[in-house]
């Protein structure tokens, strides 16, 4: 029986195995070390709309995302297809989406109702059938299909070289190297290498913006 005085073991990583694979790489194990737990991600229940989510998100803070996101659902009730292509795409805008973002959902929306894109069975798809399905849709390019297979697919091998942070990390962490060579070695875990290297990223940062002097410019951030 446990001592009831100590205190509980830590829960294993679910992580374990794919962070094990990753540090086979010499390189990404010294990052692996000072990396923080990441939480396991989970596929979406409504790939729809966390896709419209992630549009609305697009060159925004989480912040500003997350409130402009709170007044698209307060007005609509619910986001759906239907909801979303009877809504005025000036009311849309007033709720601080770009006349951009409003084209983009509501192709999104139109796409859905007519079954050009069958988001309930995306799930079910191979990723670069994902990406060819939702690339043709106005405002969809190849990053954000990329970030919906991580963040909503909880696809495990998907790595975006559209994305600016993860291609300077490389650059730091593999000057010299052939990236795409060095990504492939990470393969079926290319989804966690990717995180880890956003985490390393944000600690980065975290730890020159301690360091600067007070009153200094902060360093600026990478786009997202």
């Amino acid at each position: 029986m446990a001592d009831p005085a100590l205190p509980p073991p830590p829960a294993p990583d679910p992580h374990a195995p794919a962070l094990a694979w990753l540090a086979r790489d010499p390189v990404l194990a010294g990052v692996l070390a000072g990396a923080p737990p990441l939480p396991l991600l989970t596929p979406t229940p409504d790939p729809f709309g966390t896709l419209v989510r992630s549009v609305v998100g697009q060159q925004l803070s989480v912040r500003a995302a997350a409130a402009i996101h709170a007044r698209v659902e307060s007005a609509l009730g619910e986001v759906t297809p239907e909801r979303l292509l009877s809504a005025d795409p000036a009311d849309l805008r007033a709720l601080g989406l770009s006349w951009a973002k409003v084209r983009t959902v509501q192709a999104l929306a139109g796409a859905a109702r007519e079954g050009r894109v069958d988001f309930a069975h995306l799930a079910a798809l191979p990723d670069e059938v994902v990406i060819t399905a939702l690339t043709p849709l106005p405002g969809i390019g190849r990053w954000t299909a990329e970030m919906f297979l991580m963040f909503g697919l909880a696809r495990p091998d998907v790595f975006s070289f559209g994305d600016l942070i993860l291609r300077q990390e490389l650059a730091r962490l593999y000057p010299g190297r052939d990236h795409p060579v060095v990504v492939q070695a990470w393969s079926p875990q290319r989804t966690l290498a990717a995180r880890v290297l956003w985490a390393e990223s944000g600690r980065r940062r975290a730890a020159a913006r301690s360091a600067a002097p007070k009153g200094s410019r902060p360093p600026p951030s990478d786009p997202l």
